[in-house]
């Protein structure tokens, strides 16, 4: 028995094989009462210093090593760096998976391109949900962020609660969503908090992040000012930006043509557990080329 089973034994370990110092590939660990939770399952993007390298997995023997002791992967949101390992490492770790609607929807398809949709035990969480495994009772705390249905996670053990946030912004009036559940969080803080694991990307910047709102009367303007054909990049989940530029198409009297898989996933997905119901019709890239040059705007990762 190594130092760290020892002290996930007796105490509550805190244990990150990726994410954590660096942006992407997140997969944390928690260990209590000689028992483990995983909390996402992400992958990196390799730079130039990797040539031909495209995906980076975290490192996961540890856990490998202790899957009889692994209860779940707990997903915080559906970013690649977030849920873009799962398909890869599931395979050695064979445990259930628990995730939100929108999230478990970007899963599926995923699990079904590596064959293992009929394999994965993937449950599906209702907003603000809780779910109990061994000693860790975990409650879902719906926050906003640049795609559907960002959480934190309260996890409470016998040896005192951690809120581990995920990633997160502050947006009053997300387009796409509902907006940061500020009373549970603060139920939280009045229950007292043993350690806040938290999102820390750009913390070191001043100011405020911008509301999608103001990115869409933006995007009209600029796009009224383009005399032929527009194209406009995006992260595909990003599905508040992707009902934006629908919408300014429309608004500018151009049909959205969608060009990527990673377009029409993200739009499955959210019409599937229930966003993107206001969004304009939108067309396969096949039938853009039959537009006027006016009349069309390509939306592409």
């Amino acid at each position: 028995m190594t130092k760290v089973d020892r002290a996930a034994a007796s105490g509550l370990v805190f244990l990150p094989l990726g994410g954590t110092g660096e942006i992407g590939m997140n997969l944390n660990l928690y260990g209590c009462e000689g028992k483990w939770i995983a909390i996402d399952m992400g992958i990196a993007f390799a730079d130039t210093a990797l040539p031909g390298i495209d995906l980076i997995t975290p490192r996961h023997d540890f856990i490998a090593e202790r899957r009889d002791d692994l209860l779940a992967i707990v997903l915080t949101h559906a970013h690649e760096d977030h849920i873009g390992a799962v398909a890869h490492l599931w395979p050695d770790l064979r445990c259930p998976v628990y995730a939100t609607p929108f999230t478990a929807a970007m899963l599926r398809s995923k699990l079904a391109e590596a064959d293992l949709l009929d394999e994965v035990p993937l449950h599906v969480v209702p907003l603000g949900g809780e779910i109990e495994l061994g000693p860790f009772q975990i409650q879902y705390i719906s926050l906003t962020h640049s795609i559907p249905e960002p959480n934190a996670l309260g996890i409470r053990t016998p040896f005192g609660t951690v809120v581990h946030t995920g990633d997160w912004k502050i947006d009053p009036n997300p387009l796409v969503g509902g907006a940061t559940d500020e009373a549970t969080l603060r139920n939280f803080g009045d229950e007292g908090v043993l350690a806040l694991v938290c999102d820390s990307t750009n913390v070191l910047n001043p100011g405020e992040s911008g509301s999608e709102a103001a990115v869409r009367n933006s995007l009209r303007e600029l796009v009224a000012d383009c005399p032929g054909r527009v194209a406009v990049t995006t992260f595909a989940s990003n599905v508040a930006r992707l009902e934006t530029v629908a919408k300014v198409a429309a608004d500018n009297d151009r049909h959205t043509v969608l060009v990527g898989r990673s377009m029409h996933r993200a739009v499955h997905a959210a019409r599937e557990v229930g966003y993107l119901a206001d969004m304009p019709p939108i067309l396969d890239e096949d039938d853009g080329g039959y537009l006027p040059s006016d009349k069309v705007l390509y939306l592409c990762t």
